[in-house]
């Protein structure tokens, strides 16, 4: 059907193999009317990974529809950080100039780049997933003060926001990380 129907992929390779996944919808999922008819999410994915290679273990592999389905999952991964870039600036291009989209591109995904370090070195718990705008909101957005003095620098925080503390260990995580090198 997928081959000969009226839109069907006659022009795609033969070897590309279409995968439906049906699950149950979450509490809350927003569902299509067939979805809600049949009480089931339906998730399709194409591969073109050959059903048979030379060596054997390979072979069981790659037919298990359950790597299979652990592969198309793992690009959910890519999908989210696409959406995090998205939120830091890439669908806002500041001009009609190449150029300066370029520049600006450029510092968005170094903009996303560091706070998804950050995220990965420095913080734990919901934090540690939380998305771009809830980091920006908790931790980059609080009113502090870099003071010298006795040859020294310090970040003053202040003490009444609701994440001081999360802040502070985070400071403190990045801070005992081992120089590279």
């Amino acid at each position: 059907m997928i081959r000969t129907g009226p839109h069907g992929l006659k022009d795609w390779p033969a070897d590309l193999r279409v995968i439906a996944r049906r699950e149950r919808a979450h509490p809350g999922a927003q569902l299509s009317l067939f979805e809600q008819h049949a009480g089931w999410r339906f998730h399709l994915f194409a591969t073109n990974i050959p059903r048979s290679l030379p060596s054997g273990h390979a072979n069981r592999v790659l037919n298990n529809l359950a790597y299979l389905d652990a592969l198309d999952r793992s690009h959910a991964r890519v999908e989210d950080r696409i959406r995090c870039a998205k939120s830091m600036g890439l669908t806002r291009l500041p001009s009609h100039g190449f150029d300066r989209n370029k520049a600006w591109m450029t510092a968005s995904a170094l903009a996303q780049t560091l706070l998804a370090w950050l995220a990965q070195l420095g913080l734990d718990g919901e934090l540690a997933k939380a998305e771009p705008d809830t980091i920006r909101h908790r931790l980059l957005h609080v009113a502090a003060k870099l003071v010298r003095g006795a040859r020294r620098r310090r970040l003053e925080i202040d003490q009444t926001w609701p994440w001081t503390t999360d802040l502070v260990r985070a400071i403190h995580r990045i801070q005992v990380l081992p120089a590279p090198g």
